[in-house]
Formats: C-alpha cells, structure tokens, sequence
C-alpha cells in the first residue's frame, strides 16, 4: 500500500473549542484518554474545555465547563476510573436539558465534543447533534443567543470512545477498561484457585456483564475454568446434568479443585436467570463438593489501568482530535474504535443500532445470532473456550496416527505454557498423540521427548515461565541427532513456541530438508518473546506481561520522585535492539523520552531533552521519565545518560537509575497473553492437522514446500501464516529484528504527550468505515 504521507500540521485546530466529557459507568483507561485529548487538542492550537460530571455538567454549566492546560491533565494515566467523574443525568433526558447544555456550549464556543461512555452515553450525544440547529434556533428566538451565534456555531461535531468494561459495543474489538477490567479478574481467580486447591474446593465466581459475557468467557479461557455461563450462549436443557458430570469426573482425574465462572445476566435457555448461588446449591445438593460463592462486584471497575488500556486510550484520544478538526456538516457522529491492531472511525449510530441488535436478538431467543452480531472476536472466543473445555470420551475422538511434537525455544515468556496448553488439547481433540519436547532443541537433541495427555496440561494457563523448559540453542549443532529423535519417535510435525530463535530454527530446518527427509513436516512458529522482535507479527506472546511490569515499576517510580520533587529516572529496559517495550512502555508510563535503537540519536537531541527537562521543572510538575532501550546505542550507555543529565541538570534536578533487568520476563502471564497464546495455538495446530492430511502420501507425511514451515502472526488485523523463507526477506539478522515495525509509527505520539514538536503521519488514520457483518467463516479466519 504505497501512499503519500499525510501530515497533520496541515490540520490546525485555531479558533476551534473541543470539550471532553466521562458519561455512564467509569472504567480504567478513560483518564488516559482524556489525558491525549487534551494534549493533543493543545497541541493543534485549539481550546479544550473539561466537562465535569459527565452531561449533568454540560446541563448545570458554570465551573463544570472549565478551560484546562496542559498540566490539568499531569498525572492521571495510572489513576483509573474518571477525574471529570460521571454521573447519570435524567435532565439531558428532556429538550429543556439539551437546551440548556446548547446555551452553555455556545456561551464558550465550544462546537466539538468528544464522548467517552457506553451506548447511552453517545446516543444521547448524537441525538444532541441532530438537534442542535433547532436548540440555537429556539435559543435565539428566547432572546438568549443572537443570530450571528446562531450561523458561527452552526453545527456541532461529536466523536465517540466506549470506555465500558464490558466490552459490549459492537464494531470495537475492545473497549476502555476491559483489558483492566480482565486483570481484577485474574487476580482475584489466581488468588482463589491457590485457597481451593488447598481445600479441595468448588469456587462460583460472579463477573460483571448484565448483556453482555465478554468478561465471563474471556476470564474462563484465560483461567481455564470448568464452567461458564454467559448470556449470548445459554445452556442445553439438561446442563445441570452435564455440569455435575463434568465436574465430578475433574475431580476424579485428581484435580483439587473446580472453577465455574457466572456473568451477572447469565440465562437459560427459557430466558430465566441462572445466578451464582442456584449454582453453588445445585452442586452441593448433587455433588456433596464444599463449594463457595465469590461475587467480584465492582473490583472489576477499580485499580490503576493496564498497559494496553493505557496506550489504546492514548490511541483513541489522539484519533479523536483529528476527526473533530476533519469534521464538516456533513460528517455523521463517529466512534474511534480497535479493529485487530488499527485505530478506526465508525459511524455511531451504526454501531449503536448494531450493539441494540444483539440484545433484540437475546431477548427473542435468537443466540446463535447473538453470538455473530457480537463480532468475530467474541465469536472465536467461545469457539476457543468450546474446544478446549471439555474432552471427548476417548471412543468419540478420531484416530490420525500423527504424532505431533511440541517445544518452546529461547528466552522465557509469559503465556507460553498457556500457548503449549493449547497445542496439547486442540491435537487431542482432533486425534493425534501430542509429545511433549523438553529443554528445546538441545533436549529434543537428547531425546528428552515424553507423550503428553489433555490432563498433564490442567491448570497452565495461569504460570508464568516456561513448564517444558527452554534453551536458546539452534538445531544447526544437532541436525542429524534431531532427524534421528524425529525418525525414533515417528514425529509427523513441530509446533515451535518461542521467540526470534524459534524463527531462525525453523529457518535452518526448512534449509536442511535436502539433507535430512525427517525435516519434510509441516512446520509451524508462535511467536512468544517479550521483546516482540520476530518478523511477521505484531505481537508476541510475552510482551504484554513484560508491558505491565515495566509500567508498573514506573508508576511507583514516578510516585517516589514526586514525593522528592525535581527529579529525573533513566530506567533500562530488555528487548535487545528492539525498541517496542522502551517506546510503548514509555507511551503508557507518560515518560518524557524514550531511546530506541531504531531511530539514531545524537548528543544534540540528549542536549535537547535535557533542555526540554530543565523547562519542565519550571511548571508544577517537577519530575522526569526517560526510558533507554539496553542496546539502543553501543556508546550512550545508561550510566552515560545518567552522567549526562546529572551534570547537565545541576541545580534544576537530580537524576536516578534504575535497570530493571529479569523482572521483565517473569511473573504471572496478563489476560491478553493467556489468550493471544490460547488462541494463536488452537489456529496453529488446526493448521498443522490441515497440513497432515493435505501431504500424506502412500502411507507418510512428505511436505516439502515453502508453505508447510509458516509463523503465524497477527498483522493489522488479521491472523496469518506466513512461509518463514518469505519472512526472511523482511528480516534484519545482525539486530534480530523486522526490518520494518508497526509501531514506529506510534513514536511522535508518545513524543506529543510528552509536549515536543514532531510531525505525525496521519495517513493511515481513519476514512470513515461502515460496520462489517461478518460471516461465520469469517470467525474462523480473522481476528484474535
């Protein structure tokens, strides 16, 4: 897609007023969002107004409609819920509301609005829209407007963000606050599953989602619970037989302990409720088990938001000035939403009547539809949960005759044991015999290669590390003593979970097929690694987890210096030559500079950031951030930028350093890796069965094309397989990294927020879209 840069310096937002508003229920993340709002609304020269206390703020006017500069919005990305608080608003209801929030419009000029709320809170803005001619009519009529308002602010702008746990809004992969929403969860359940074990428990956990399953199903997939009752797919007549069976058999294949997962509106299928405590009674009037009802309530809204709401937030916040500067008359009110990895603009009202739908449909007893119109996301999850929950009888399972081999190569990532989970039980499912290869090539070399059951692989999800071990050896050392552990365990195919050297293995198996047949299976990578540097993916397994934790030991190491005052941190990140976790831990930590190895500095822009610092401690907000990527230049180390900045800041600031070292590759895998690890996996090793059927000849599995060794990758927004000697072109071997990288093109945002000058290619912002139905097959192929 060759297209001339757009830049958006071209778009001034002069004598333009933009207002900011929080509606409906809070969620993590919408600070940050209004956060670049704000910052970017400045940054284009326009005025921005908070507007408190969502609607009844705009109606009530006075000091709730505030002009605010660019310190009103200095430390509120970590904080969750709003600042500008929310607040539902009855009056905003009726016409003589909205008349009265038009008069406080005008009176400050304000003609852009930007919505952050659920599907309440933007029908209500675009209803405002529809009517806002009339209201400055009526308004000059009354005498309380002249006609030269009535033509200046002739019409009204509105862009939409849904901040809502839920994830119930349909044309948006994920919405506000889910993400951290998901984290509460996970927590809670990792914490609970520690105390069930302990007592051979059933726990019955009560999520949030009135309409809406996202967060019961995603939470069930990610902890691999035993049960889940969401309201878009109720239960078969006859579940409380299932369940009970189900649970006593997990029982009896020694597992300690049942998680079952209830949405707060979960139904049967008469539309009746089914709530966590008929649950509980019903498996202890039938199954004796000690079981405990834990409802979440609203921990799920509360605490510091997730990397990736923080930087999708920042995202939006950004896309959403540009679409109120590039609005005209004609434009209908839009939603910028995530499509797989892109910021999109939707019309609203689309996705509002789309969102509506699905309830119609619930309410009607359509769910299969339900399901469809909640998108292809929500879709194959559950196909995912379905897949991996419940284990055939071993009579009901095919036969193949394949086996299937499965190892994890290089450094540790979080989410790989949930990836290898995976593997294991969609293999089974579809009637292979699954091995397990432990300590990676090195081991395989060795023939440390065991059979593996869908029961060794229970309760993986939640472990951080890697449980088969791995190495970072090549096979290059080993060919010949691999091809004769592949002959000796008749190894049909290799699914590879690991991270750059995973790649560069599959590379050299692909290469020595003409020396050693064994090598002639289909092949397939996941690409799991927290520096997120293997071509042919946008994400890895791993680097959110590694996200988090580099965000996390920011914002208390922002929280310390602001104690101190006047200070500055250099903090030191992993990665190798890959600058994703410096840069986007630097976009959700609000860090004043980050270096990367990507993008060549000198001493003028050291110079120059010092400066910017030194201007900074001026303002109220007296401390600094700046992020260094370990290899980002062999010279400028962090102990020479520490020196640097010491000396240069003499008598304006202190400087710290803090290198945050292996803290980065362990603890527990977030929600999004326990998932982009679950599903990747159970796509890949459908891939790898459609490949074994495709090349068995005469009695064996001979795959000796391109294709049969594929990484697969999500890539904008689509899930793909991509042939590694393809990949090869597009890859930078010296520095083990792609040679191009999506999120450079992040870079100048991070740069803005930080309130430098930087010119930001806009072209792939959106043209406005309209909201795809998908079809089933759909489901199948795309998104995460």
């Amino acid at each position: 897609m060759d297209h001339q840069p757009k830049f958006f310096e071209n778009l001034s937002g002069t004598g333009k007023a933009i207002g900011v508003l929080t509606s409906g229920g809070d969620a993590q993340g919408m600070n940050a969002a209004v956060r670049a709002v704000v910052r970017m609304g400045i940054y284009v020269k326009a005025k921005v107004y908070f507007v408190y206390e969502g609607y009844q703020g705009m109606v009530d006017g006075g000091d709730n409609i505030v002009e605010v500069s660019w310190e009103s919005v200095s430390s509120i990305l970590q904080v969750g819920g709003t600042v500008i608080g929310s607040a539902r608003c009855k009056s905003f209801r009726t016409r003589e509301g909205r008349l009265q929030a038009a008069y406080n419009l005008v009176q400050r000029g304000i003609t852009n609005l930007c919505v952050i709320g659920g599907d309440g809170s933007l029908t209500g803005a675009n209803l405002f829209r529809e009517e806002w001619s009339g209201l400055l009519e009526e308004l000059a009529q009354k005498g309380k407007i002249d006609e030269e308002a009535v033509k200046k602010y002739a019409y009204l702008n509105i862009v939409g963000m849904v901040g809502s746990i839920d994830n119930d809004f349909c044309g948006t992969d994920m919405t506000i606050g889910t993400d951290s929403a998901l984290h509460r969860i996970i927590e809670v359940v990792d914490a609970i599953m520690t105390t069930a074990q302990s007592h051979q428990r059933t726990f019955v956990l009560e999520v949030m989602g009135r309409h809406c399953g996202y967060l019961a199903l995603v939470s069930a997939l990610a902890c691999g619970a035993d049960w889940v009752f969401i309201p878009e797919y109720p239960p078969e007549e006859g579940w409380e037989d299932s369940m009970c069976v189900k649970l006593s058999e997990n029982r009896a294949r020694k597992k300690r302990l049942n998680i079952i997962i209830v949405a707060e509106g979960a139904i049967d299928c008469h539309n009746k409720p089914i709530t966590s405590e008929k649950v509980k009674d019903l498996v202890v009037q039938r199954l004796g088990f000690d079981t405990r009802v834990t409802i979440l309530g609203h921990v799920q809204r509360g605490g510091t938001p997730s990397a990736f709401d923080r930087i999708l937030a920042s995202r939006m916040g950004v896309e959403a000035v540009l679409a109120l500067l590039e609005g005209t008359p004609d434009t209908p009110a839009c939603v910028v939403s995530l499509s797989g990895n892109q910021a999109v603009r939707l019309p609203l009202m689309e996705c509002v009547q789309m969102t509506q739908e699905v309830q119609k449909a619930m309410d009607e007893g359509r769910f299969v539809e339900a399901v469809r119109l909640r998108g292809r996301s929500f879709e194959n999850n559950l196909n995912t949960y379905k897949l991996l929950s419940h284990k055939k009888p071993d009579a009901e399972l095919p036969k193949t005759n394949f086996n299937v081999a499965v190892l994890n190569v290089g450094a540790p990532a979080a989410g790989m044991n949930a990836a290898v989970r995976a593997a294991v039980r969609v293999g089974i499912t579809e009637g292979h015999k699954m091995f397990a290869v432990i300590d990676g090539f090195e081991g395989f070399s060795r023939g440390k290669i065991k059979e593996i059951n869908w029961g060794d692989v229970g309760g993986w999800t939640g472990q951080g590390g890697s449980i088969l071990g791995t190495k970072r050896t090549l096979p290059a050392k080993y060919l010949e003593k691999i091809a004769d552990q592949m002959r000796t365990n008749n190894i049909n195919a290799l699914m590879v979970i690991g991270g750059f050297e995973a790649y560069e293995s599959c590379l050299q198996l692909h290469e020595a097929r003409s020396c050693f047949e064994e090598f002639c299976v289909p092949i397939c990578v996941l690409p799991a690694t927290i520096s997120n540097n293997v071509p042919g993916t946008d994400f890895s397994i791993g680097a959110d987890t590694a996200l988090n934790a580099i965000v996390e030991t920011c914002d208390r190491i922002k929280q310390s210096a602001s104690g101190t005052k006047r200070r500055v941190f250099i903090i030191e990140t992993m990665g190798g030559y890959c600058g994703y976790l410096a840069n986007m831990g630097a976009l959700a930590a609000g860090a004043d500079a980050a270096y990367i190895f990507e993008e060549q500095f000198d001493i003028r822009e050291l110079q120059a950031n010092v400066e910017h610092l030194t201007e900074k401690m001026k303002t109220s907000i007296q401390r600094g951030l700046v992020l260094r990527n370990e290899n980002c230049n062999e010279n400028y180390t962090t102990d020479f930028i520490y020196q640097l900045y010491s000396e240069e800041g003499k008598g304006v600031f202190d400087c710290r350093k803090n290198v945050l070292g292996h803290m980065q590759q362990g603890g527990a895998p977030s929600p999004f890796d326990r998932n982009f690890g679950t599903k990747i996996s159970a796509k890949a090793m459908q891939w790898i069965s459609k490949k074994l059927k495709e090349t068995y000849r005469k009695g064996k599995v001979f795959a000796n094309t391109d294709d049969s060794v594929c990484l697969l990758g999500m890539r904008r927004r689509n899930l793909v397989f991509q042939p590694v000697a393809e990949l090869k072109n597009e890859t930078d071997f010296v520095h083990r990294i792609p040679m191009e990288q999506w999120w450079l093109k992040l870079r100048p945002l991070m740069k803005i927020l930080a309130k430098y000058k930087t010119s930001y290619d806009v072209s792939d912002s959106g043209q406005l879209e309209h909201v795809a139905m998908h079809s089933p097959k759909e489901a199948e192929t795309g998104a995460i």
